[in-house]
């Protein structure tokens, strides 16, 4: 178990998100994406901003740098990306440059707790990041503070269903360090740091849909049969737990005031 005040770049880069299983959530979600449903997710997520063309618009926890390309070269916004592993900003980066993207796009190392960018933003964007963060009062705060009047903000993450939980769930929730809230803790959040017409979604059906089909994605990858029982065991594994009811899915979205 690890001090949960403590999740760190060091703890993230030694453990979650080694260049190795950085590589191996690819090859699942798709090129360029580390989270759930891949490109065609984000796609969806970023049509729902409804940002004019040029609005420029936060990504926080920007992993590799799919949806930021995805607003660049669809939807022709303007991205900050930040990202607290600097594993995945090397590879991201390497990744904006072949694809041309460096007038549009900046990928940058960055602790979302730390911004100091006041009304700065039209939007801010995340996808399932915020589980790695403790102090969600100071997020949602800062967040806030780094939108113009009348900026959205929109997310996914990771949630839960109300405690108790079942010990595995808790177990592997205590293993990562992560922070989970319900759906209506997180909206309890959001409102809390002043955001209004504030909106969260249970979509863990769609999480177990993604799953599945990822599983698929999975049984024809060409790997080695090691490999590929221990990324089908993951996967299976997250989807019991979902199926179970602890591990949830929920999308999120607000604006300033």
């Amino acid at each position: 178990m690890i001090d949960n005040r403590q999740v760190t770049q060091d703890f993230l880069d030694s453990s979650q998100y080694l260049e190795s299983s950085i590589l191996q959530y690819e090859r699942v979600y798709g090129e360029d994406f580390v989270s759930p449903g891949g490109r065609e997710m984000a796609r969806e997520m970023i049509g729902r901003m409804a940002l004019a063309p040029d609005a420029r618009v936060l990504d926080v926890g920007c992993g590799l740098g799919g949806s930021a390309f995805v607003m660049a070269s669809e939807f022709g916004l303007q991205v900050d990306g930040i990202d607290l592993s600097r594993n995945m900003l090397v590879l991201a980066n390497q990744k904006l440059s072949a694809n041309g993207l460096s007038r549009s796009v900046n990928l940058q190392w960055g602790d979302c707790l730390e911004l100091d960018r006041s009304d700065t933003y039209d939007a801010v964007y995340s996808r399932d990041v915020f589980l790695h963060i403790h102090d969600k009062d100071r997020l949602f705060e800062v967040l806030n503070a780094s939108l113009r009047k009348g900026g959205k903000l929109l997310f996914t993450d990771y949630c839960c269903g109300p405690k108790p939980w079942d010990t595995e769930f808790n177990d592997y929730v205590e293993d990562r360090g992560y922070c989970l809230h319900t759906i209506q803790e997180y909206c309890e959040l959001i409102s809390g740091a002043g955001f209004t017409q504030v909106s969260g979604e249970d979509i863990t059906t769609r999480f177990n849909e993604i799953l599945q089909l990822d599983l698929e994605c999975i049984d024809r990858l060409d790997l080695d049969e090691t490999t590929r029982a221990k990324i089908t065991l993951s996967w299976q594994q997250k989807l019991k737990r979902s199926l179970e009811g602890d591990h949830r899915w929920g999308v999120f979205s607000a604006v300033k005031e």
